[in-house]
């Protein structure tokens, strides 16, 4: 099983951006839903960034976690935003049928932020 570090940091314009490293598997996903669900409920922002950039392994369990912050933000009205997907994360949304849903493109372009 992974480790996986989370922080989560408030922008100038009220976006929460969550920046996740590490290995996003049974043993690490937990916290990530929490982070996610626990701010967006008690915060509401407006847009939420998870930077995945550093993210080096990612199973369903970790997908699984992706969708829940993404259907708790639909919850609260705020805009779910996927930055630098590594090609290994896009893959797996992409295999998954999700990646449409994230808006991410059929292929990885780069970096950059998706925009569901």
């Amino acid at each position: 099983m992974g480790e996986a570090v989370m922080t989560t940091r408030r922008q100038a314009d009220g976006t929460i951006v969550v920046d996740v490293r590490g290995m996003l598997d049974a043993a690490t996903v937990d916290a990530l839903r929490t982070a996610l669900i626990t701010t967006l409920h008690g915060e509401r922002p407006a847009m939420m960034v998870v930077d995945l950039t550093f993210v080096t392994f990612m199973d369903s369990m970790g997908v699984g976690a992706l969708v829940a912050g993404y259907n708790a933000a639909r919850e609260t009205g705020t805009r779910f935003v996927l930055r630098n997907p590594s090609e290994f994360v896009h893959h797996q949304l992409r295999i998954t049928g999700l990646a449409e849903m994230f808006g991410l493109p059929p292929a990885p372009t780069g970096p950059q932020s998706y925009l569901p």
